[in-house]
């Protein structure tokens, strides 16, 4: 069985019969597969790329892994078991890009933005034994969601975690104190801080870039 559980665009690594590392995108609430596969431009071009798409389709050309409800005081609330339902097969995703596409299993990273960065943390926190490193974009840490694994592995992953000062969708504060997660489990990790909303600047991606490649070396 090669069929992968969500729908995905890919760029194939130029490495020839040799296994390439992978770096799998999760994209954002309301957002699509294309969103985050535009950074695939400056990505040395040794990684095997896949960009998946939600499965709940939100709006026109725009998905999420799991509904989010907001009620008439402004409270969020959200489908926990279908988080959980998408983060695990996220997992299985994993697993079947492994073979499909020739991908070197001792080096992969998985690269989320807001709801999809929860998803991606809440992967690698939950099965580390096949995870490297994670880049965490505009998102945090959710408990909910995370059965943390009790595995030595955890202390091999590798976590850049950024976040907009002025972000109004997931509060930068909610963001930072999730870290603590990282910090009491002694996981390494390098946050950052910048003076923007809901997104990524300029200088946010050459250093995640920046720090994707030394990591992967």
């Amino acid at each position: 069985m090669n069929k992968l559980p969500f729908f995905h665009i890919h760029r194939k690594s130029n490495l020839e019969n040799v296994p390439s590392p992978l770096i799998l995108m999760v994209h954002g609430y309301g957002s699509n597969e294309q969103d985050l596969f535009s950074f695939s431009r400056a990505i040395p071009e040794e990684f095997t790329i896949i960009s998946i798409r939600g499965d709940i389709e939100i709006q026109y050309n725009g998905y999420a892994w799991y509904n989010i409800s907001i009620d008439y005081n402004g409270n969020k609330s959200y489908d926990t078991d279908k988080a959980i339902e998408s983060r695990n097969n996220i997992f299985k995703t994993i697993e079947i890009c492994k073979n499909k596409y020739n991908i070197d299993s001792n080096n992969i990273t998985l690269l989320g933005f807001s709801q999809g960065s929860m998803l991606v943390n809440a992967v690698a926190l939950t099965f580390p034994d096949k995870i490297r490193n994670v880049v965490s974009l505009s998102g945090a840490f959710d408990p909910n969601i995370i059965n943390l694994s009790s595995s030595n592995s955890l202390k091999k992953l590798s976590f850049y975690v950024s976040h907009g000062l002025n972000d109004e969708i997931l509060p930068f504060n909610l963001s930072k104190e999730s870290l603590n997660i990282l910090k009491e489990n002694n996981i390494d990790y390098t946050f950052e801080e910048y003076p923007i909303g809901h997104g990524v600047s300029p200088e946010n991606f050459k250093s995640m870039l920046n720090w994707l490649i030394e990591k992967t070396n």
